[in-house]
């Protein structure tokens, strides 16, 4: 099928009925339009997407058939159904499509982690550059370990869920720029490595992993999808594919959202496991397996979970448009 050779035989009356869909008074024949033409536009965006399933022409005739449909059906879906489609098929496919970009920002942060808190390490003199032997013995043996129980329970989870939002949302609203993400991500690794470094030069490397295995396995990951997600809309524009550069903004931006509210709480599951359990006098096995069975559950949740979604045609990116035609057509 041509496709701009269908549009153009076809716009006019695809522009008449997101017309009528937009107009806020409507007489009897107006509706009697508003339905021919909702059901001619339908077959026209069955037509389309068998013969390419992802257009900008067939996006925005998804959009007006939307309009339309509201206008003679009222909203489709109540919230219980809306907000279980959300967790069950939207914002697990939208975890889902960045799943190898939070993989390899996880090896990049964790290489270059490693390669600065060895370099300290077996540099003379290195280490001395970041206090005096007190203040380094200090955060060793005292600071590092006091900083999970200095403040209360509830104040300390809002804090620590607050910090790493914030960092989250930066990373997400300035991803666009392709530079924010990366330096964010290698200053977070730097700050790891000199950290692991100090508690190596005191002995103290062991309590270093111990402390931050409980809560920092999700809280890291929740960082990694951030750095995914910012990497994403970066990416759309460099490389938008078959569609404009501000198609692919708009679509990638929407996956977004979805992602934004996924790290919400995947960063409060983190902060109650810092603020409730890191600090608790219990066995080391039982507060790191807490701390892993909190980042299985959410890898599981963008794994599997996501992948079903993804198999069933989910994409992640507010695609109730689509869904709500294709089911009218098919009926």
């Amino acid at each position: 099928m041509d496709l701009d050779a269908y549009s153009e035989v076809h716009r006019e009356r695809w522009q008449e009925l997101d017309r009528l869909a937009r107009a806020r008074h409507q007489s009897g024949a107006d509706v009697d339009r508003l339905v021919s033409g909702y059901q001619e536009a339908a077959t026209d965006l069955a037509r389309i997407r068998r013969a390419a399933p992802r257009t900008a022409v067939g996006d925005r005739l998804s959009l007006t058939l939307f309009r339309a449909r509201l206008r003679f059906t009222g909203t489709p879906v109540d919230p219980v159904t809306a907000i279980t489609a959300f967790f069950v098929l939207q914002l697990p496919a939208s975890l889902y499509r960045i799943r190898w970009v939070t993989i390899w920002v996880a090896v990049a942060t964790a290489a270059i982690a490693a390669i600065v808190a060895v370099w300290i390490s077996t540099t003379p003199g290195a280490t001395a550059t970041f206090g005096t032997p007190e203040a380094l013995r200090q955060y060793a043996t005292q600071d590092f370990q006091a900083y999970y129980s200095d403040h209360g329970l509830g104040a300390f989870t809002a804090q620590v869920w607050t910090n790493n939002a914030y960092i989250a949302a930066t990373m997400v609203a300035f991803g666009i720029t392709g530079l924010f993400v990366p330096f964010s991500i290698g200053q977070n690794a730097i700050s790891l490595g000199v950290s692991a470094a100090i508690m190596h030069s005191e002995g103290r490397l062991g309590d270093f992993f111990l402390y931050i295995a409980p809560h920092g396995q999700l809280e890291l990951y929740s960082v990694f999808l951030a750095a995914a997600a910012g990497l994403m809309i970066f990416w759309s524009w460099v490389a938008p594919g078959a569609r404009t550069r501000a198609q692919a903004l708009a679509e990638d931006g929407r996956a977004l959202i979805t992602i934004a509210v996924g790290l919400a709480l995947t960063l409060l599951l983190s902060g109650i496991v810092e603020g409730t359990v890191t600090r608790q006098d219990w066995p080391w096995p039982v507060k790191i397996g807490i701390g892993t069975l909190a980042l299985a559950a959410v890898l599981w949740y963008q794994w599997v979970l996501g992948g079903r979604a993804h198999r069933a045609g989910e994409r992640g990116d507010l695609e109730e448009f689509e869904r709500g035609s294709t089911a009218l057509v098919a009926g």
